[in-house]
């Protein structure tokens, strides 16, 4: 029976589906589910399905993010966003999280530095949904719209650091991530244009007007990327500085104004 099950038997199923943390997910669901529920859940990992999806939530930088089906998942790569913003974040001041998704960032922001202001925003509207549940209870803010335009009149000219974790895979490299990323999250949040840049040389763009004179960009990608990605600051009026953390695996361009 379903409510039978314990550790061992669904990290089996789980590991005979190819999973590499069978026990840790197992703990996780049995913390979650019971009965059919976990039963239900077991075959939607089986099936696939990413385990924050199941869970609802993805941990973040000791942060639980609320996630639903259909949106991002936040990796911990991203953490370094976090830790770049924390640094470079003034007392009082006002944070903004672009291309958000579930809005980690923002989200872990707005836990740690309660004297902040803090804003995210994406243009879909699911994503948006769950960034308002991280957000709002910390008193943060979130809004469905495009780049600067998605941003309070208010706080043009006002920003102190404006982060984003903008799509930054090929198009073309696309087919060779995992199946659950290719199959369960959406595309837009995924595709970064032929050199895996367009997307962010648009939040460069946007960050312009609403940058503080002392604010900073900063916009995660990868060690490949990282000196195109400096190159699209550059031409956007940026002094860019490629920060690299081997804890995490990340990697980010911080953009200071000329």
């Amino acid at each position: 029976m379903a409510d039978q099950l314990g550790v061992s038997e669904v990290a089996a199923r789980l590991r005979e589906s190819g999973s590499v943390f069978a026990e840790e997910e197992a703990e996780l669901l049995l913390a979650q589910f019971d009965g059919s529920e976990l039963a239900a859940a077991v075959l939607d990992r089986v099936a696939g399905e990413p385990l924050e999806h199941i869970l609802g939530w993805a941990e973040f930088a000791g942060v639980r993010i609320h996630v639903a089906a259909g949106v991002f998942v936040p990796r911990r790569r991203s953490e370094i966003l976090l830790q770049q913003a924390l640094a470079h974040l003034p007392r009082h001041g006002l944070m903004v999280e672009l291309c958000c998704g579930a809005a980690p960032v923002a989200t872990a922001i707005a836990a740690a530095r309660v004297d902040a202001t803090v804003f995210a925003s994406d243009h879909d509207p699911a994503a948006v949904a769950c960034a308002r549940l991280n957000l709002e209870p910390l008193g943060g803010h979130a809004e469905v719209g495009d780049m600067a335009a998605s941003v309070p009149v208010e706080y043009v000219g006002r920003v102190d650091v404006l982060v984003a974790n903008a799509p930054y895979v090929p198009t073309d490299e696309i087919a060779l991530m995992p199946s659950e990323a290719r199959l369960h999250e959406p595309a837009e949040a995924l595709d970064g244009g032929p050199d895996g840049t367009n997307l962010q040389d648009l939040v460069a763009a946007a960050a312009r007007p609403l940058l503080a004179p002392t604010g900073v960009v900063i916009i995660e990608t990868s060690r490949r990327q990282a000196d195109t990605t400096a190159s699209r600051m550059l031409w956007r009026g940026f002094v860019p500085e490629v920060v690299l953390d081997d804890e995490v695996d990340g990697t980010c361009v911080i953009g200071r104004r000329q």
